[in-house]
């Protein structure tokens, strides 16, 4: 790191594009997601793809034998994580709404969410 980057807040995307259960993905990711904003970045958290999943309301996940992590998002905003973006495209393939989704987000369509990643300064896809 140069002088004058030392120190400044990065945009931090993590694009989260798999379902909830049966990888690491992510859980994984949302350790990541923590651990920036420990270091005072500017985090943003995308749902694309099965990524939608993660935030969907009332999971069960005893058949899969994983703990159930979804409550986690709910605490984001404790770590001012704010930023949550589904994208509408992926949510309306699945048949899910804005209002199966566990915690506030701002849904917005393919072209809208490229254009937010474009603003970014990391990207992180998992």
């Amino acid at each position: 790191m140069d002088e004058d980057s030392a120190g400044t807040v990065k945009k931090f995307a993590f694009i989260n594009r798999k379902a909830p259960y049966g990888t690491i993905y992510a859980l994984e990711s949302l350790e990541v997601v923590l651990i920036s904003a420990a270091f005072d970045q500017d985090v943003s958290l995308m749902f694309i793809d099965d990524g939608v999943y993660q935030l969907k309301k009332g999971q069960g996940t005893k058949a899969v034998g994983m703990k159930n992590f979804s409550p986690t998002y709910r605490a984001l905003e404790g770590y001012d994580i704010e930023k949550l973006y589904v994208e509408k495209e992926s949510l309306e393939a699945r048949g899910l709404t804005e209002e199966d989704l566990l915690v506030d987000v701002e849904v917005m369509s393919r072209a809208d969410m490229a254009v937010l990643m474009e603003e970014q300064d990391v990207i992180l896809s998992f």
